[in-house]
């Protein structure tokens, strides 16, 4: 059996024996909920009277504002309903609402209540009056587990964007579908900590809560089910909770109110834009366009004159930089013919050594540029557009509140003569969507999280630290959302592009990049290791680029900008005929 998550002696206080008629605890994790949780105490103590006595548990999750204060006021006003406050360890609210809800098994079976309810609502919530007597009904009646219906605080539900609530409300119909295809008794589809219970025999004899840091609602679900433990899901048992996207927990409602919202703010067509729309608000701000290269002859030259130069034309790029890696089949004679900088990686930083990737090569462009925005074009797109270009600026231009934009696409899989459709970008598929759903599950919207399509204010990028190799977008994509929040952050939809596609054992080292990157952003202590075996090749095992270069701007107070070649110039770009 699973151990449960026992109250610390040294930070739990000494609480008084319960009461002998006590038939329900109640338990309200809370977290910096200062402005809240006297809202909810406030509803929990206007619960309509109930046969026998019940109190209240309170588990402070390392609170840093004035939570502790308010809950104190309240406990010493409350002469009926003892209030409790414990102190979590800190380690999320699926861990703080474990401990108290152990703690409240425990004081029920102290009391000889085995029937007795352990129940529990969140500090951003406001239950109705009859919360608990409905709750106490239901299991004189024979229920075991309660789940209530959970409704949105209707003033701040009416400050959300109709979006985020739309698409609450399909959800919410495909899940009573689905639960209803087990239960058809079912009133509703809600199972969440905001208003769940259970009897303190069934939470002893399934193991307790599962004392994860988030989703530990969904866990216990699934844990009930395992124990063929029916969930009463009655619209008798009603709450009211904070409809807020943030400040609450990286996952659930929280997560899944900000996505809708972003959706709708902050997705983009690139055929929307206009580019003499965009001239005129580009107003003094500068554009690059950067194009790491490694051997890209027989592409770079096109995407620079059928996907750049129509833009540089309008006014729109002031500066267009490809930077090389040495390419022996001639790739930089090709680009500097169509009218671009070209510059050497190794060349960039030479303090740093050899440039060791494509991030690294994106990260040294920044010190090559003093432009306001900066884009970055992949360049071995073999169907280039003005739209994959375009539909970056058009966000980062004309919308105040976007610092970073990243291009989304169709991408099919080129098998011979055939064009499998949707069946690109393998990596992303099998390695970054599921990094990003479990760590970063805010994130989980953009439909290309490794595009190397993509571009930021420089002052941004410059701010964030860069994998030298393939873990360089997801990483970018995770440091920026930490530093600027997902609404500075959009997506763009490019239309279709065709790259050239890798082995399956290239496709393996590049996503073990991408998984160092991530978990790094998880757990600083990951090692840096890039050693990386190689079974169909057991004697060579692969060195995957994985190191990180710092942010440029701890570099750039004392490094000036990287100086051009005697042979180069600071002109607008300009595409050279043919």
């Amino acid at each position: 059996m699973r151990k449960r998550l026992a109250p610390d002696a040294a930070t739990t206080p000494l609480l008084p024996a319960p009461a002998e008629d006590l038939v329900a605890v109640v338990v309200v994790p809370a977290r910096d909920e200062e402005e809240r949780v006297g809202a909810c105490l406030d509803a929990l103590l206007a619960q309509e009277p109930v046969e026998g006595s019940w109190e209240i548990v309170v588990v402070l999750d390392d609170c840093a504002d004035g939570t502790a204060d308010v809950v104190a006021a309240a406990a010493a006003r409350s002469t009926a309903v003892p209030i409790h406050a414990v102190r979590g360890a800190g380690r999320g609210v699926g861990a703080a609402r474990a401990l108290g809800m152990e703690l409240a098994c425990a004081r029920l079976h102290a009391a000889d209540a085995p029937d007795g309810l352990v129940a529990t609502t969140d500090a951003d919530s406001r239950v109705a009056p009859d919360w608990l007597a409905a709750q106490l009904g239901l299991v004189a009646a024979g229920a075991q587990a309660v789940a209530g219906a959970i409704d949105l605080d209707p003033d701040e539900a009416a400050r959300l964007d109709p979006a985020a609530v739309e698409a609450r409300d399909a959800r919410a119909v495909n899940r009573l579908h689905a639960v209803r295809d087990r239960d058809a008794a079912a009133e509703h589809h809600h199972f969440a900590g905001a208003s769940l219970a259970v009897t303190a025999r069934v939470y002893r004899a399934v193991g307790g809560l599962p004392p994860v840091s988030a989703l530990e609602d969904e866990a216990f679900g699934r844990l009930l089910a395992e124990h063929d433990v029916p969930i009463v899901r009655s619209l008798a048992v009603r709450v009211q909770t904070s409809a807020r996207p943030d400040g609450r927990a990286e996952r659930g409602l929280a997560v899944d109110l900000a996505l809708a919202g972003w959706r709708r703010r902050r997705r983009y067509d690139a055929a929307a834009f206009d580019a003499d729309e965009l001239r005129t608000v580009k107003g003094a701000r500068s554009v690059a366009v950067v194009l790491p290269a490694r051997q890209v002859a027989g592409t770079v030259g096109h995407i620079l004159r059928e996907t750049v130069a129509p833009l540089a034309r309008a006014g729109l790029v002031d500066e267009v930089l490809v930077i090389d890696a040495a390419s022996p089949d001639g790739t930089a004679e090709v680009a500097h013919a169509a009218g671009a900088r070209v510059l050497q990686q190794d060349d960039l930083l030479p303090a740093f050594g050899p440039a060791l990737g494509k991030g690294d090569a994106m990260w040294r462009a920044l010190s090559a540029t003093d432009a306001d925005l900066v884009c970055f074009l992949d360049a071995d797109t073999e169907d280039p557009h003005p739209h994959h270009l375009l539909g970056l600026l058009g966000p980062l231009l004309s919308e105040p509140g976007v610092a970073f934009v990243k291009g989304a696409f169709d991408r099919p899989m080129r098998t011979g003569d055939r064009l499998l459709e949707g069946q690109g970008g393998r990596v992303t598929e099998l390695m970054a969507r599921p990094l990003l759903n479990l760590h970063a599950p805010a994130l989980a919207g953009f439909r290309q999280p490794l595009a190397g399509e993509l571009g930021g204010q420089r002052d941004l990028l410059t701010r964030i630290p860069f994998p030298v190799g393939y873990g360089v977008e997801i990483a970018m994509m995770i440091d920026v959302w930490r530093l600027v929040g997902l609404d500075a952050m959009a997506e763009s939809w490019l239309g279709r592009r065709q790259n050239r596609h890798q082995s399956l054992q290239a496709l393996s080292e590049m996503a073990y990049a991408v998984l160092v990157a991530a978990q790094r952003r998880v757990d600083p202590s990951t090692p840096l290791a890039g050693r990386y075996a190689r079974p169909w090749d057991e004697d060579r095992p692969a060195e995957v680029p994985v190191l990180e270069r710092p942010p440029l701007i701890d570099l750039l107070r004392t490094t000036p900008r990287q100086p051009s070649t005697p042979s180069e110039t600071e002109q607008p770009f300009e595409v050279a005929a043919g």
